[in-house]
């Protein structure tokens, strides 16, 4: 059986090991697999592991011994599921593994945009407070967090973890759901209501063909001034643009993102450049910790469906 790992890299830069999925067959592992390469790498699979790489009808159809496509995330857009469908190909993720290390991740968003630790840090590291005329000084006003309101778009695990965090840094929470939610702490809301009435809000929705570029001029036009978005979601959530422009012209205060819609971006994307927004390279599922769940879980994957009991299909 021979299994192809398309783009390892990004998953085990080094830290981890393979020894379980060697294992399990014949591997073909290689660090990043271009688009025009993928067709060739997989057509004698039987199980191809994926993160970014994507597996499309032509892939699919190739490689005649394909059997389950296994993806190192839990989001699966990246796959040509009713080809899949159609083939009889099983495609399994990995749901759950990030809900600490993303709400983690979106509260640090969340306190750099009030406290601006790293921006002060780099301010002392040019030797700016050496040669300041006061003991003290920040380069942007702080913001303490107790009272404000905390506004969570998909109250999932990741929506509700993060949402804890914020509870108990003394923020009001509220959130909007697809579907109706019990909470015993926050209240819900409609998604308009949402973004009217909070100071900060974070979006923790996987992206489909609804929601696709909901964040737009006209939901933003309903934003406090003072106010702040954050999305370490899909940045395909979010249309741009739209976002660029409330940010020049003052609709909302700043934002803090951690992906975009393409990513890497192009030099000349209209929110890399902005003062009045925080960007990360999409790190929030980073950590070891959440890496080394992928990993273990992507194993059971491939053995439970060896045995004839598959889990986590999506297809």
């Amino acid at each position: 059986m021979e299994i192809v790992i398309t783009d390892g890299h990004t998953l085990n830069p080094g830290d981890l090991d393979w020894k379980d999925i060697h294992a399990l067959g014949e591997v073909k592992y290689y660090d990043r697999t271009a688009k025009t390469e993928t067709v060739s790498r997989c057509e004698k699979a039987t199980v191809i592991i994926t993160n970014k790489t994507p597996i499309d009808a032509s892939v699919i159809n190739a490689a005649s011994q394909l059997k389950v496509i296994a993806v190192t995330a839990t989001g699966y857009n990246i796959i040509d599921v009713a080809a899949a469908r159609a083939k009889g190909v099983a495609v399994c993720n990995v749901p759950g593994y990030g809900t600490d290390s993303v709400a983690q991740h979106a509260i640090a968003l969340l306190l750099e945009l009030t406290n601006h630790v790293g921006e002060n840090q780099r301010s002392v590291l040019q030797g700016e407070w050496s040669s300041a005329t006061d003991w003290c000084y920040s380069k942007k006003p702080l913001i303490e967090l107790s009272g404000k309101t905390f506004g969570v778009v998909g109250f999932g695990k990741i929506g509700q973890r993060t949402a804890r965090i914020a509870e108990a840094l003394g923020m009001t929470v509220i959130f909007h759901n697809p579907t109706p939610r019990a909470s015993s702490f926050a209240r819900q809301v409609s998604l308009e209501q949402l973004f009217k009435e909070s100071d900060f809000v974070s979006l923790h929705c996987p992206l489909t063909s609804s929601n696709e570029g909901f964040v737009n001029k006209a939901l933003l036009s309903g934003m406090k001034s003072s106010s702040f978005l954050i999305n370490t979601s899909r940045g395909q959530l979010i249309q741009e643009a739209d976002l660029a422009q409330a940010l020049t012209n003052g609709v909302l205060k700043g934002a803090a993102l951690d992906v975009l819609s393409t990513e890497p971006p192009p030099a000349n994307h209209p929110l890399t450049s902005l003062p009045q927004c925080i960007i990360t390279p999409h790190t929030a599922w980073l950590s070891f910790e959440a890496r080394s769940r992928i990993l273990n879980t992507t194993v059971e994957n491939i053995k439970h469906f060896l045995a004839g009991s598959p889990q986590h299909v999506v297809s």
